[in-house]
């Protein structure tokens, strides 16, 4: 009998210098040198040949695209990212229109939702309560000295999906992907974290492949203490750390945020990132449509996180510019949710960040449906954040473009299958006269001869850039002020001759010179604020990203 000792005991575990090979921050596989070889003890495991970053880049899209589904190509992604952190950003950056729909929306959403089933690769963090009190000693485990950045999420309210639970780790990872991506944030210092408060998801709970808890969703005080605990715990171990909050349902992201913003530096993208984003369209197709800010009305379908955080930046914006209050400027918008229009004497009781946009000048009339809602308010810009695919019907906007020269229809709702119209219906069902935007991809529509090119709303345009300029200017805080400021510095992007084209939002190839300036004006906001601890401003914002390069 073999006296060797058991190989699969992590005790037993010593690693050797060629062990390199299986650290994606370090890894270069093929493209490990002579000397580096000879170094590392890696001669005899690697294939002869020294290959460039270019030639690995060159082979791995190849591969990437011999892949005939999303998700497929999604699960190629990951395992390359845990294979070799370099390559990875090298074949995302190169290559971001084909890869971005990839790494998140729309495909992330089914990623999420098969995540039990496709799980490979331990990445981030996740706590849940029986970790209450060590969180501070837990945050040591992370193998990385320095973090910079935490996405973090509860899986109650991931997209359009509802509550996925653990499943919703793929939106931190993939998120900081973005981050890295479009801003140039280190990969080291970026770190996912999912809280397991349990699910209410009976498919989940029933799954034997589901990897969170199997217990129904806690709330309350314990809730918030852990993640009071959590916020303490890892401003103390990362002093300058940026927390962004992600796909928390209604109930928490309003009170999260109001929670901690003025206490750390932090933001939450459904909210104030998606305001951004939308705000910065929504400016362009006012210039496009020669819309007064004034004048313009908005009808919200769907009051969630979303669509508040969208109201609430665009109110920011038109009380800046015609110097009314923001209570006149709410008077411009109208909200529907699943039980009508939003009034003030519906009968029900409105969560709190619904009570600012209710009406009050609706007499006895309730109105049920977003179709009456269009028809009596005959708005120009119709704004979808309900997580109902095809609520934009026919009559819909037909009643939108009878009452509009170029009616505003922004259909943002992720992933795809979610959106309250398609681009094909917004562009066909106005005879090609809509302004048009969405939160996923949709590809160009030909109309009467004319090619009409989709704007996406999507908040990569935002929250790299915003992060970035935060983090490097080590802010305090992230305030509304400095938000607006990205959304404005992303509609200047776009030219007067690219908005006379239909054109709302810039080539997302342009991302990193678009994060650019939106840090640096970011920056300066801050340092206008008195917000800002390291206040020197670099001249050229992009010198200080991260480039995927092997040293």
């Amino acid at each position: 009998m073999s006296q060797r000792p058991d190989t699969h005991d992590p005790n037993f575990f010593s690693p050797k210098a060629s062990y390199i090979v299986n650290i994606p921050t370090y890894n270069k596989g093929t493209a490990f040198n002579e000397q580096e070889r000879k170094d590392l003890k890696l001669r005899g495991l690697l294939p002869p040949a020294v290959e460039t970053l270019e030639s690995q880049a060159a082979r791995a899209l190849s591969q990437f695209r011999s892949f005939s589904s999303n998700i497929e190509k999604y699960i190629y992604l990951q395992s390359l990212q845990n294979r070799n952190e370099t390559l990875f950003y090298r074949v995302v950056l190169d290559n971001l229109k084909e890869t971005m729909p990839i790494v998140y929306t729309p495909t992330v959403g089914e990623a999420c939702v098969k995540f039990g089933n496709n799980y490979r690769t331990a990445q981030g963090m996740y706590f849940s309560p029986e970790d209450k009190g060590s969180i501070r000693e837990i945050l040591d485990n992370w193998p990385q000295e320095d973090v910079n950045i935490i996405v973090v999420t509860d899986g109650s309210r991931i997209l359009g999906l509802g509550d996925l639970g653990v499943n919703g780790m793929g939106i931190p990872i993939g998120k900081l992907s973005l981050y890295v991506a479009g801003s140039g944030f280190p990969p080291s210092g970026t770190l996912p974290v999912t809280f397991d408060f349990g699910t209410n998801n009976e498919t989940y709970l029933n799954d034997p492949e589901y990897l969170g808890r199997k217990e129904k969703r806690l709330t309350g005080d314990l809730y918030l203490e852990l993640i009071d605990e959590f916020m303490e715990a890892v401003t103390q171990k990362w002093p300058k750390v940026l927390v962004q909050f992600e796909d928390f349902s209604n109930d928490h992201a309003f009170l999260l945020l109001e929670r901690y913003r003025e206490k750390y530096l932090c933001f939450n993208d459904d909210i104030q990132g998606t305001g951004a984003v939308i705000l910065s369209g929504f400016i362009n197709s006012l210039r496009l449509a020669k819309i007064d800010p004034n004048e313009v009305k908005l009808v919200f379908f769907g009051a969630g996180s979303a669509g508040i955080g969208v109201a609430d930046m665009i109110v920011s914006f038109i009380s800046m510019k015609t110097g009314k209050s923001t209570e006149d400027v709410r008077k411009q918008f109208w909200f529907v949710d699943s039980r009508g229009m939003v009034t003030a004497n519906r009968g029900d009781k409105l969560a709190d960040h619904k009570v600012p946009y209710a009406r009050h000048d609706n007499g006895d009339t309730q109105l049920k449906s977003l179709a009456e809602v269009v028809d009596h308010v005959k708005p120009q810009a119709l704004i979808g954040l309900s997580g109902i695919g095809q609520a934009f019907t026919k009559d819909i906007i037909t009643m939108m473009k009878d009452n509009n020269e170029s009616p505003i229809i922004f259909a943002l709702s992720n992933p795809t299958n979610k959106a309250e119209c398609s681009a094909t219906q917004a562009y066909e069902w106005t005879d090609g006269k809509a302004i048009f935007a969405s939160g996923s991809p949709f590809d160009p529509v030909e109309v009467n001869g004319k090619v009409l090119v989709p704007g996406q709303g999507n908040n990569m345009f935002i929250f790299p850039g915003l992060g970035f300029g935060a983090f490097k200017c080590k802010a305090t805080r992230v305030s509304d002020e400095m938000i607006v400021a990205a959304a404005e510095v992303l509609s200047d992007y776009v030219s007067d001759d690219e908005i006379a084209k239909g054109n709302i939002y810039p080539p997302i190839d342009n991302i990193r010179d678009i994060s650019g300036k939106i840090a640096k004006r970011v920056m300066e906001v801050a340092k206008e604020q008195g917000l800002c601890q390291a206040c020197d401003i670099p001249d050229n914002v992009e010198a200080e990203m991260y480039i995927p390069k092997y040293i």
